[in-house]
């Protein structure tokens, strides 16, 4: 018997062994949160310093690879030990292990969240190429939704090639017809298009950046048209409720920009597990 039959044949140590991936993608998403931001706005600076004629710098190499992942208070090298997703954490109590200064809790957060739905996506697909496809997503998701918190940008290096796995994934009718993710991708990206330039005719402010609409076309060639209404609507019920619970309760000023790209992911998210359970469900209380 092959590894796949066996995966095949007990479906709980296959959600065992994606739960196990999905931690140790979560630890390489931290990563990528951290560095693609990084790398791109050295990107821009070095294009604006050969448009301006100015010698561009040569800075030390720095992507998803090099350098090694180190302390960034006092440098120190995170062995493979102290690398192990969630453990290492709860091992160190949150603390550098040389300089002992305090590791941001949104590590392990990541990496358990990155754990828990590819875990649940293993357990509601079952073995096959959707819960694969179904675990890239997420954790294209995540990486999305960390970085928009962190910068309010969504990164083009992951909102466009997503759009194209989507409908190559879709191409077989991993989770809708190729003529519907189609149609998805398309309406995805016109109906947040069509709201940023009304909010910016009636306002002469811009409501949203052209990442948002990007990320609604991905997950319309993901998900299909069918369920762009539904994560339009929780994406938005759920920004509206945390923007006013940080007015009221953090004195979050209302000009300072609230990222939508997470609530997007989030609506995403719920729409990839229980998007067609919910739907039918609005229709049949809609029927007389």
């Amino acid at each position: 018997m092959t590894l796949l039959d066996l995966l095949q044949s007990s479906p709980p140590l296959f959600i065992v062994i994606c739960t196990g991936l999905g931690l140790l993608v979560g630890s390489f998403l931290n990563v990528v949160i951290y560095r693609l931001p990084k790398m791109m706005e050295r990107g821009w600076q070095q294009q604006c310093a050969e448009l301006s004629g100015k010698p561009a710098a040569q800075p030390e190499p720095f992507n998803l690879v090099v350098p090694r992942s180190a302390c960034p208070h006092c440098n120190h090298p995170i062995s493979a030990l102290e690398n192990i997703p969630v453990i290492s954490y709860l091992w160190l109590r949150g603390k550098c292990k040389a300089c002992h200064v305090g590791i941001s809790p949104r590590y392990p957060i990541i990496e358990a969240i990155s754990g828990l739905l590819c875990g649940f996506a293993a357990y509601h697909f079952g073995f096959g190429l959707t819960a694969a496809a179904a675990m890239l997503l997420i954790w294209a998701l995540l990486a999305l939704a960390a970085i928009d918190l962190d910068t309010q940008f969504l990164p083009d290096d992951i909102t466009l090639p997503l759009v194209w796995v989507g409908l190559i994934f879709n191409l077989n009718g991993a989770f809708t017809s190729l003529h519907d993710a189609l149609l998805g991708a398309i309406f995805g990206y016109l109906v947040l298009w069509t709201v940023y330039w009304l909010f910016k005719l009636l306002t002469g402010k811009e409501g949203m950046g052209y990442g948002d609409f990007k990320l609604l076309a991905a997950l319309g060639a993901w998900l299909g048209w069918q369920l762009l209404p539904l994560i339009i609507i929780l994406s938005s019920l759920v920004g509206a409720v945390v923007g006013i619970t940080l007015i009221v309760a953090v004195k979050h000023g209302r000009d300072i920009p609230i990222p939508f790209g997470p609530y997007l992911a989030g609506g995403g998210l719920i729409a990839l597990f229980w998007g067609q359970t919910l739907t039918q469900s609005y229709l049949q209380l809609l029927a007389p």
